[in-house]
């Protein structure tokens, strides 16, 4: 009761729009319904959001209230009014197609199937993972896992992996929406795998159509597997697509924490744009995943939905509306309503280290509104008790900020390239767990 009627003080403060009993009746309803007010009733806010005070604006000083108060509360937002939620962790099984030695020797190269579903009946849900583990290697090894955009025969020229049988978007090796033997090996110049293999690192990719393909249906997928009887797609507050591609993430992390050849203590989860949006909810989300890398992955991910620099909240919901929740929508012309803002989804990755990577000639992705998210967090990960961000200002081009919360930014435009590459894994060499 205490907690509620400081809620209610906090809106009747907050708010000059709505009268206060209307806010009552907002508060008392979401209480019983424990849920969060509509957009339309959430009030102004002139500053950031502050990661570090609760909803009703109660301040979180320890440790433990962050860990059992806040990070929860933070959770439940994202999914109600961005993200959506999705389903508990379903068991997975998976099964070993193929191992090819590859890179002249260096790596070995399994494809894994990875199967899971809401229950016995519905174990449709499939992911063809992709690892290739350095050769030799007597201890477990590290590994970098991330999403590819067009197939994992994209990644390595090697007539050994499986063409893809889904839908691709349009472009080089794709006939009719599909991937063909010309396509094998077109994205390798964006995976350097010699060189993450010989520092002594393992990679692990697979296609995100596999879990929701990159478009505004829901008759594929494993979202659909989810759908209730006549259900066509999701709820207002259930996952849109990228928290689909983010769940799919874990249930990768849930193979790969079972290989023996890998070390479930030091898996790196890393993306390039829209694919370093769902890097970053999949790290703030499971804390499983030791180190996060988001790149280049401005609105919706690592920029501020409250910017004026670059895509706005406006423009990615029109023009991908299966990313995000329904609710999400409703903030297109309100950001200012928002009760978090990016910053506090980089919070949820604490105490774990995080990385940024932009481009200079990549504005639309915002790189400084970025660099200042990164530093809005700092005070949760100080709280926690690591370092933070060694840097005041955003750094000079090609100068790592190697600290807990590093960033770094490069010439160039919107791409994922060994540049990048060689950062991640200083960044890794230095704070996964030893």
């Amino acid at each position: 009761m205490l907690r509620l009627m400081s809620t209610i003080r906090s809106f009747i403060v907050a708010s000059s729009i709505l009268s206060t009993a209307v806010l009552v009746m907002t508060i008392l309803a979401a209480t019983a319904r424990a849920d969060f007010p509509d957009v339309e009733q959430l009030p102004e806010r002139s500053t950031l959001p502050d990661p570090l005070a609760m909803f009703d604006g109660t301040p979180v000083r320890t440790a433990a209230e962050w860990r059992e108060r806040r990070r929860p509360e933070l959770i439940k937002l994202f999914e109600w009014y961005m993200y959506g939620a999705a389903p508990a962790a379903p068991q997975v099984e998976a099964s070993t197609d193929s191992v090819d030695e590859v890179l002249d020797g260096k790596a070995r190269m399994k494809q894994v199937t990875i199967t899971f579903g809401p229950s016995a009946e519905k174990r449709a849900g499939r992911i063809n993972l992709l690892l290739f583990v350095p050769a030799g290697k007597k201890q477990p090894a590290p590994v970098f896992l991330g999403l590819n955009f067009r197939g994992n025969h994209m990644v390595l020229a090697h007539p050994a992996i499986h063409l893809p049988r889904l839908w691709m978007p349009s472009g080089p090796g794709m006939v009719d929406n599909r991937a063909t033997e010309a396509g094998r090996g077109l994205e390798a110049p964006h995976w350097p795998l010699e060189k993450v293999i010989e520092r002594g690192y393992a990679v692990a990719t697979f296609y995100h159509g596999d879990i929701k393909l990159d478009k505004p249906t829901w008759d594929d997928g494993t979202p659909s597997l989810y759908f209730q009887p006549g259900q066509t797609a999701p709820a207002e507050h259930e996952w849109g697509t990228i928290a689909a591609w983010a769940w799919g993430l874990s249930r990768a992390v849930d193979y790969l924490s079972t290989d023996p050849d890998i070390d479930a203590r030091r898996i790196a989860v890393f993306g390039h744009s829209r694919n370093g949006k769902t890097a970053l909810l999949a790290g703030a989300l499971d804390e499983r995943i030791a180190l996060v890398i988001p790149s280049q992955a401005g609105c919706g991910g690592t920029s501020p939905s409250r910017g004026t620099v670059g895509e706005s909240v406006e423009r990615i919901n029109t023009v991908f509306p299966h990313w995000f929740d329904g609710t999400f929508k409703k903030f297109n012309k309100a950001t200012s309503k928002l009760p978090f803002d990016q910053h506090c989804l980089m919070a949820l990755v604490a105490p774990r280290p995080l990385l940024l990577t932009n481009a200079t000639g990549d504005q639309w992705a915002n790189p400084t509104g970025q660099f200042e998210m990164l530093k809005a967090a700092e005070p949760v990960f100080k709280l926690l008790g690591t370092e933070g961000c060694g840097a005041a200002e955003m750094p000079p081009e090609n100068e790592l900020v190697n600290t807990h919360l590093g960033y770094f930014i490069r010439p160039g435009k919107h791409d994922m390239s060994p540049v990048e590459w060689a950062q991640w894994l200083d960044f890794a060499d230095k704070h996964l767990p030893k």
